[in-house]
């Protein structure tokens, strides 16, 4: 909600205070934000190593200078008003923004290298990434990393809030493309999977108008399946009218191996389970069931050394995994040692990468 509605809320008429004529202090808002996440004014003081009397006199000059109230002060603690919520929200943006420059400025430096923190899909979770994560934490033992497990919709908007310091996804960017940047790192072979005793396990030439029939699982709620709704859409196709929805990959492997259902994942990530027995590809041809892998970051971004190898394993371990997708896992000792080897540098960003 915006400040101008804030003013009507709070019956503020504009002779007395224009919106125009706000001023609000930043450290003020950081103060805000430190007293509602502590709940009282005498934790957020230890906090933020100020006096309590001097944080409440900040407080109150802030509610002055609003003519509005903001914060409940009670026996139990201190609550915001409805007032206070609104600018708590942006209290969090700036001090995320703070956060964010504090860490862009130490990452160019170079001189106090920051925890890394990455975001990936989780279909690349089961053998491109930890592949590409270990021939990295070999070559860099002390430098901390954070991976974080989510959907497509879910990594681009963390990145785009500095949640993440670059992700790796595929090229669809939900109309998120401002300020992001990506380049094409491999292209990921995808299979519509079921199980091995299917009804449809040895069907040729399938359709989409045949499979769309069967109950299917979803990766995520938020958005639609990404691959099967751009396949579908061609093929002038409803959505399946049974859907399950799985976040989890290692969730969604034993929901189809147990059951008739289908879904699609990338070829590497099922190549135990082929290999098996347990699961099969479906034999249906289509270049939706192609894509392309890549990694993304926000405009302005620096990598460093670190995380520029780090995107340089990635990029090998995915070539070598999509070059040969009929591999079994008696062949990831010899792709493991192939990627220790050499990892290709990485190209610039081009028009051309873009989805």
């Amino acid at each position: 909600m915006a400040i101008k509605q804030c003013l009507a809320i709070g019956k503020l008429s504009r002779n007395t205070m224009p919106a125009s004529h706000l001023n609000l202090d930043p450290k003020k808002l950081l103060y805000l934000a430190s007293i509602i996440e502590s709940g009282s004014l005498k934790s957020a003081a230890k906090a933020l190593e100020i006096s309590q009397p001097a944080l409440s006199t900040s407080m109150s000059r802030l509610e002055a200078e609003l003519g509005l109230q903001i914060l409940l002060r009670g026996p139990t603690g201190v609550t915001p008003t409805p007032i206070g919520e609104v600018l708590y929200g942006h209290a969090r943006l700036v001090r995320d923004a703070i956060e964010l420059a504090e860490r862009a400025l130490l990452n160019v430096n170079g001189d106090h290298p920051l925890s890394i923190r990455i975001g990936s899909l989780p279909s690349l979770a089961s053998t491109v990434m930890p592949m590409a994560l270990s021939r990295w934490r070999e070559a860099h033992a002390d430098r901390d990393l954070q991976v974080v497990e989510a959907p497509q919709i879910d990594l681009l908007i963390g990145l785009l809030r500095g949640e993440f310091d670059f992700v790796f996804g595929f090229t669809e960017c939900y109309d998120l493309e401002d300020g992001l940047r990506q380049r094409v790192l491999f292209r990921d072979k995808l299979l519509v999977i079921a199980r091995s005793e299917h009804p449809l396990s040895t069907a040729k030439n399938l359709s989409w108008e045949t499979l769309v029939r069967y109950p299917w699982v979803a990766p995520t709620a938020r958005r639609a399946h990404a691959i099967l709704a751009a396949a579908l859409k061609i093929a002038k196709l409803a959505p399946p009218e049974r859907v399950t929805v799985c976040g989890s990959v290692t969730l969604l492997k034993s929901l189809v191996i147990d059951s008739d259902h289908l879904a699609v994942l990338p070829a590497h990530a099922v190549r135990s389970e082929l290999a098996d027995g347990r699961l099969c590809g479906l034999a249906i041809t289509d270049p939706a069931l192609d894509r392309n892998i890549a990694v993304f970051f926000r405009d302005g971004y620096h990598l460093d050394g670190h995380s520029r190898d780090l995107v340089k394993f990635v990029e090998a371990v995915g070539q070598e995994l999509c070059r040969r997708p009929e591999a079994g896992p008696a062949e990831q000792a010899s792709l493991q040692e192939a990627t220790r080897l050499e990892c290709p540098r990485p190209r610039k960003v081009s028009q051309g990468d873009r989805p």
